[in-house]
């Protein structure tokens, strides 16, 4: 841990009284502390642009001031450039059977919509786009141009990614969360948070759908239900389509984002088996559907 990063959180002006940045273990993308300053708890996120990964820090924070008006995130208490502070929620993170459960679904479910509809009323300033596609192509170039160990994948893999997006066609656009992992999901006993803001922007509903039930494990019977409540129509073959496509996509998408990061990040992360986790579960995925992606194609 840089001792220069601890200095720095120490010295900010928001803080009444002198403070002792405790490390919170997990994140594989940023690096972030808890902070007591008297009675007082908060939480302290570290991190700079990352255009690689489309993070844009004016981008997170504007999600996040948006999500906060809303009621899905905590106050924001200070930022300035690599530095956010909100309040600390003293809540029980997710796991993905947290997640599974039919008794959270439609809670989070609820989340999901305010983030859709409800944010694009409060953001402010410019807006990211995250098309899952546009972020497979750029990583397979970025992959490509760093002679990248997988080299022998990516032809296959842009191939897919094509089949894909014409699997999908037309869609309609909301504001989307983008990285629905579970530890995103903090529930204080009374609520239902949704924090990490890092990868939002406009996106099709179905990308988050989807990307929620492959972080998470949920099966066919609860990712019907979830379109059905979602949609509030009865599935169509097309709608069951492109969310599988977007499923399959979502699923790439990790896939190429570790292994990016396998050439870029610092992080004491196990990437490369996080590669072959992901890896293994999009080709499933993705077989499971094959014949309907290629034939519906358009």
């Amino acid at each position: 841990m840089s001792v220069e990063l601890i200095d720095r959180i120490k010295s900010l002006s928001c803080w009444s009284g002198t403070v002792d940045p405790i490390p919170i273990e997990g994140g594989i993308t940023n690096l972030n502390f808890k902070v007591l300053d008297g009675n007082d708890s908060f939480f302290v996120r570290t991190g700079v642009d990352i255009p690689i990964h489309g993070v844009m820090r004016f981008n997170e924070l504007a999600a996040a001031k948006a999500a906060e008006r809303v009621g899905l995130s905590p106050a924001i208490i200070y930022s300035e450039p690599g530095l956010l502070v909100c309040r600390f929620i003293d809540g029980r993170t997710y796991s993905e059977q947290d997640v599974r459960s039919e008794s959270n679904l439609g809670r989070i479910l609820d989340l999901l919509k305010r983030c859709h509809f409800e944010m694009p009323l409060y953001f402010r300033g410019p807006a990211l786009i995250f098309w899952v596609f546009h972020v497979i192509r750029n990583y397979l170039a970025e992959l490509e141009e760093h002679n990248s160990n997988y080299l022998n994948l990516l032809p296959e893999l842009a191939d897919k990614a094509k089949v894909l997006e014409s699997a999908i066609g037309p869609t309609q656009i909301v504001f989307g969360h983008n990285d629905l992992l579970s530890a995103n999901f903090i529930d204080d006993g009374d609520r239902l948070w949704l924090i990490d803001w890092d990868y939002a922007g406009y996106n099709s509903p179905l990308f988050d759908l989807a990307n929620l039930a492959s972080n998470n494990g949920l099966n066919s019977e609860q990712e019907q239900w979830l379109l059905e409540a979602y949609f509030e129509i009865d599935v169509s073959a097309k709608l069951l389509r492109g969310y599988k496509a977007m499923k399959s996509a979502s699923l790439m998408r990790e896939t190429l984002w570790s292994m990016v990061s396998e050439i870029h990040s610092t992080l004491d992360f196990d990437y490369a088996e996080y590669t072959a986790e992901n890896l293994k579960r999009f080709n499933r995925t993705f077989d499971q559907d094959r014949e309907t992606f290629v034939s519906h194609a358009i």
